[in-house]
């Protein structure tokens, strides 16, 4: 029987189902990735924080509740800057292996996804303006899984070049249609 025939391309999805099992990845994202979710954080509470301060100015009637809900504001705003980026850091994880690509990522929402090797369609990089500012690179591997794309974010960037020049490579020698 050739290796086209449908029963080997049954044979060879049932053998690589058997060895892939969703775990946890080993490597961890790039130390700086914790700065990087740190500034995006404190960022993002910039724009509640200024609301905040402007209508404590112009409402001056109801000054303790202004405070109060400034206060409050200010205490969740530091909480989530100091401990996202932490928590994040901890639970973000990649690996590749030469039959899968494992992720692991989120801080109050976890996930962990594997993709078969066989299944990659592409593998794209992306770095913004503060990632570029760090060192770092996200890399994006598309698959056809209509789960979506995972995704690995907080890299350093010389690891996300080799990671996805050994990626091409792998996908490029694996015997499969990414269907």
């Amino acid at each position: 029987m050739s290796s086209n025939a449908p029963g080997a391309r049954l044979a060879d999805a049932a053998t690589t189902a058997a060895t892939l099992r969703l775990r946890a990845p080993q490597h961890r994202v790039s130390r700086r990735a914790i700065g990087y979710w740190t500034l995006r954080a404190a960022l993002g509470w910039l724009v509640p924080l200024a609301v905040e301060i402007l209508w404590t100015v112009a409402d001056t009637r109801h000054l303790g509740t202004h405070l109060t809900w400034l206060g409050v504001t200010v205490v969740v705003a530091l909480l989530h800057v100091l401990v996202m980026p932490q928590w994040r850091y901890r639970v973000h994880r990649w690996e590749t292996t030469a039959q899968a690509v494992y992720t692991q990522a989120g801080w109050l929402n976890q996930s962990r996804r594997i993709a078969p090797v066989s299944r990659i369609q592409t593998v794209d990089t992306e770095r913004g303006p503060f990632e570029q500012l760090l060192g770092l690179s996200n890399i994006t591997v598309t698959t056809a899984s209509a789960a979506g794309p995972l995704k690995i974010e907080g890299l350093d960037h010389a690891t996300a070049q080799r990671l996805v020049d050994e990626l091409t490579s792998t996908t490029q020698a694996n015997p499969g249609d990414a269907t």
